[in-house]
């Protein structure tokens, strides 16, 4: 083979003049620029701010709108103009990110308080939003309190991405809005998942903390029992949110809110009104068909979605003849998302580092950041007020000596030397100086001279009241709780999630799904209480000892903490039992979902609010008792105006909640009971006349019925306590006397405890004996309750008030008391 003419001349190694290569270990190099990119995501994009509860995008989104004006009390722009504001100024990425940031922040659904007030298309669970150039949106009143101040040098601000502005690093935040709203993200080797939590709730935690800095996390889920989910639902087992509470991480399982009605006259349905968190309708009908035909889930027969706007979410499932809705509504359970599990990890950025938060520490951080605002503002309104206070004494001393001050400034040259003049003369700063060369001839008249004065003493006791606010940590504090319980007010909202003990439903293992009972918690014997406030629990009961009453609770040490017992009735977990209405109604229900309290430490506290439970709309009405339904015992209800009604055994309609007497227009059920025929019945009317007499004296009645006369009422007299006692057992009588014209709460009035074989027994429908003796002043009860010794009083804030020892004469006028008394009923 030929030798080329001309060979190509061999490549050099060395470099060119004038270039430069230095040579990099790639490794090095790859982990540098990961670090780097890891902390830009990290820290400018993926992770809220401890301290405002914002990722950067959003923070820019609520400051960008607030410049823009765009304030609740004006009318929505375009979606599109904002997103464009706040790509060009603040936000270094594209268009998509800002406006799936900023359709987050309107989602009522997604948020428990939004921050953004959209006006069309924003999207659901099931669907996007429109285009931004379809939607329209403005802040709304809560972003104003996230805002408010800025302008106050409350926060610092930094550059934007193109240093030609600036923009604040954190809000001022008037609440928590971490803990409020939640958070979800995902950076690089870490994420964050949130739970919204109720604003009240949480701002009272915060304002415990304020006042109490070494408050336990035990002390502040008193204020924060739990997550309180925008769209309700129920949790089932609190001891994951304790743990997430404590070190950041935890979880807990939610379901959809169920009941069972009536679909026609032979079909029943099982009516889902509230879902799980983040589970849109569509899904859930999905899981279900798709259930169906896998032949995991039987005894339905249809499912439809009737959800709109009006009445809001209600997804009907069908059920089939001869299948038990609670047997169907346990697979749904575990095979739909009807419950779902949500897993918390607080990770938020603390001091520009991402750290994970127990509640105690998210809360510390809100509070540090709060006092720092409050503190920055103090300081910057006390300096405005000095340098106004230091021009109004400048214009009073050019008012006092108008005369001379013109005649210096009309003999001098210009206004240079007018002001070097003026200062010299009248020793005045430069600032009084030049502001007087401002002045204009309109504010020399004597009745702006007074507004001056005026204003100067308006100023100084604003700095007065400013000096003494940053001297004195306390005042601090106490402003700034001041603040919270303002917003408290004006955003507040009640809360929405019930939560509960009760075991979920979801099976953790393919062995323990395939082996499942139809209804996996046991129909246990247990106890329902129903306190005297409000709150319903169930305590379990052990097995009865030989010789022992079967229904008792085991004779054990029981702690009360707060409230007394209005009424109990023994049970299963799974039978219905019926709870008594003051509206003369009885509602049936089962007790498997109330909070399952141990017998050892029985907390009234820890209940379930009896109305949520039961889903009461009528904020009239309130549960009085609770009734078996299988008991052969009758019912006995009293009302206000002195009637009496035993319903027969057996008479009860079938239905979830029907009328068990027939209430005359004004009237209401106070007092309802259940025991036989061989208990004393008991009347006390606000006029101090207490009737007993036998429960055999009053004939059972159908449902229907309006009752018999109980009790004979004087004139403007009311019936104010009505119940059934074992005159077996020693009965107390408690009394609580006022005046009608008190204010509640204002005079605790006298109270006495009597026993009830000082009172004589008198037939039915006569006027009964007295039972108290009013002072000068006095003229009405207050309060009365007669049941098993010892009584149990309850103030206006649920803590127990002390009463006196039983053995009064039953018409004495009973001993001042120390505190307001809100309730009366029986301790364990």
């Amino acid at each position: 083979m030929a030798t080329p003419a001309n060979p190509p001349a061999p490549v050099s190694s060395a470099t060119q003049p004038g270039e430069h290569i230095e040579e990099v270990d790639v490794s090095s190099e790859m982990q540098g620029s990961f670090l780097e990119y890891a902390y830009s995501v990290i820290y400018s994009r993926a992770l809220p701010d401890a301290r405002d509860g914002l990722k950067p995008v959003q923070r820019r989104i609520l400051y960008q709108m607030s410049e823009m004006g765009l304030r609740p009390d004006r009318g929505h722009v375009k979606s599109a103009r904002v997103v464009g504001e706040v790509m060009g100024k603040l936000h270094p990425h594209g268009d998509a990110s800002i406006y799936d940031a900023m359709v987050r922040l309107t989602q009522d659904f997604i948020l428990r308080v939004p921050l953004i007030d959209g006006h069309g298309n924003f999207g659901s669970l099931d669907d996007g939003p429109a285009a931004p150039r379809y939607t329209e949106a403005r802040l709304h009143a809560t972003a104003l309190a996230m805002t408010e101040s800025l302008d106050e040098d409350v926060v610092n601000f930094v550059p934007n991405y193109d240093n030609q502005l600036t923009q604040p690093e954190v809000l001022p935040a008037a609440f928590p809005n971490l803990l409020v709203n939640g958070a979800s993200g995902i950076a690089v080797g870490m994420a964050t998942n949130m739970a919204p939590h109720n604003l009240v709730e949480v701002i009272g935690a915060a304002r415990h903390l304020l006042h109490n800095p070494n408050a336990t996390l035990d002390d502040l889920m008193e204020f924060v029992p739990g997550p309180d989910l925008p769209t309700g639902g129920t949790i089932s087992g609190l001891a994951g949110i304790k743990d997430a509470y404590a070190t950041g991480r935890g979880a807990f399982k939610t379901r959809a809110k169920v009941s069972t009605e009536s679909i026609s006259a032979r079909k029943t349905g099982l009516v889902v009104t509230e879902l799980p968190y983040m589970v849109g309708a569509e899904k859930v009908i999905e899981k279900i068909k798709d259930g169906v035909n896998s032949k995991k889930l039987s005894g339905i027969s249809d499912v439809t979605d009737l959800t709109d706007r009006r009445h809001g979410l209600r997804l009907v499932i069908g059920i089939k003849t001869g299948f038990s809705p609670d047997a169907v509504l346990e697979q749904l359970y575990r095979f739909t998302p009807l419950e779902d599990s949500f897993n918390i990890n607080n990770v938020a950025l603390v001091n520009g580092g991402p750290q994970t938060l127990g509640l105690r520490d998210l809360l510390q951080v809100y509070v540090d950041h709060r006092l720092d605002v409050v503190t920055r503002r103090s300081r910057y309104r006390l300096a405005r007020r000095l340098e106004r206070l230091h021009l109004v004494e400048g214009l009073l001393i050019a008012i006092l000596d108008i005369d001379e001050v013109i005649q210096v400034i009309r003999q001098s040259d210009d206004s240079e030397a007018a002001r070097s003049r003026l200062r010299t003369v009248f020793d005045l700063s430069e600032l009084q100086a030049e502001y007087i060369l401002e002045l204009r001839l309109r504010r020399l008249t004597k009745f702006s001279r007074i507004e001056l004065e005026n204003e100067k003493q308006q100023l100084l006791s604003e700095i007065a009241e400013l000096e003494a606010l940053l001297t004195s940590p306390a005042r601090l504090r106490d402003l700034v709780s001041v603040e919270l319980d303002e917003i408290s007010d004006r955003f507040g909202t009640p809360r929405r999630t019930l939560l509960t003990e009760a075991r979920p439903s979801i099976a953790t293992s393919a062995s323990s799904r395939k082996n499942a009972p139809v209804l996996e918690i046991a129909d246990t014997a247990c106890r329902v209480y129903l306190s005297t406030t409000g709150r319903a629990i169930r305590v379990d009961i052990a097995e009865p000892v030989e010789g022992a009453d079967e229904t008792a609770v085991p004779l054990v040490r029981r702690r009360t903490k707060h409230d007394a017992i209005r009424s109990s009735v023994v049970t299963t977990a799974r039978s219905e039992i019926g709870a008594v209405t003051n509206l003369g109604r009885l509602i049936r229900f089962t007790a498997v979902d109330l909070p399952n309290v141990p017998t050892n430490s029985i907390q009234l506290g820890a209940g379930a609010r009896i109305s949520d439970y039961l889903a009461m709309t009528n904020k009239k009405e309130r549960v009085i008792a609770f009734v078996s339904l299988e008991s052969e015992d009758s019912i006995v209800v009293g009302t206000r105006q002195g009637v009496v009604k035993r319903i027969a055994t057996g008479a009860y309609p079938n239905k979830p909640e029907f009328e068990i007497i027939a209430l005359k227009a004004g009237d209401e059920v106070v007092g309802a009971a259940q025991g036989p025929d061989g208990e004393e019945l008991v009347f006390v009317t606000s006029d101090a006349q207490l009737l007993h007499f036998s429960a055999s004296a009053v004939r059972p009645q159908g449902a229907a019925a309006g009752g018999v006369a109980g009790i004979n009422l004087g004139a403007k007299a009311s019936v104010i306590f009505f119940g059934s006692v074992d005159p077996a057992r020693e009965i107390v009588v408690a009394t609580v006397s006022s005046a009608t014209d008190a204010l509640p709460g204002v005079d605790p009035g006298r109270a006495k405890v009597s026993l009830l074989g000082e009172f004589p027994g008198k037939g039915r429908a006569t006027g009964g004996v007295r039972a108290h003796s009013f002072l000068k002043g006095e003229d009405v009860l207050s309060l009365a309750w007669a049941g098993p010794a010892p009584s149990l009083a309850v103030g206006t804030d649920g803590s127990v008030r002390q009463l006196p020892d039983a053995g009064a004469k039953r018409d004495a006028s009973g001993t001042p008391l120390d505190a307001a008394v809100g309730s009366i009923g029986t301790s364990l």
